[in-house]
């Protein structure tokens, strides 16, 4: 059966981004029906996969990464308003791939993404 997981990194301090909170939607035309919310743990991962079972299927989703908060948490000033205060992901589930996971890497300024492995 297939599922979601993410992983995320923070570039700033070279080290994983912990205790971010991260929502997985699914998005039907305009539509976001809230699927998971999720804090990462101390390696940056979710404990469990976002998206798993019956709920596992095809379709677009939207996963919202609260690196504001995050960073403002660590300490670090950002301007009002953050320039990043919520990283928005947007893609598509192929349900007939086992398994997808999209890593994020962070920094107050910027952000990168990917479908890993």
């Amino acid at each position: 059966m297939g599922r979601l997981t993410t992983h995320v990194l923070d570039a700033a301090h070279g080290c994983p981004g912990s205790s971010i909170k991260v929502e997985l939607y699914r998005v039907e035309g305009s539509q976001l029906t809230r699927m998971a919310t999720a804090l990462t743990n101390s390696d940056g991962r979710c404990d469990t996969p976002l998206l798993e079972g019956d709920d596992y299927r095809s379709g677009v989703y939207q996963l919202q990464f609260s690196a504001g908060d995050y960073y403002r948490a660590r300490g670090v000033e950002l301007p009002e308003p953050a320039f990043l205060d919520v990283v928005v992901l947007r893609f598509g589930i192929n349900a007939e791939q086992s398994h997808y996971h999209v890593p994020l890497l962070i920094s107050p300024y910027s952000y990168s993404t990917y479908r890993g492995s």
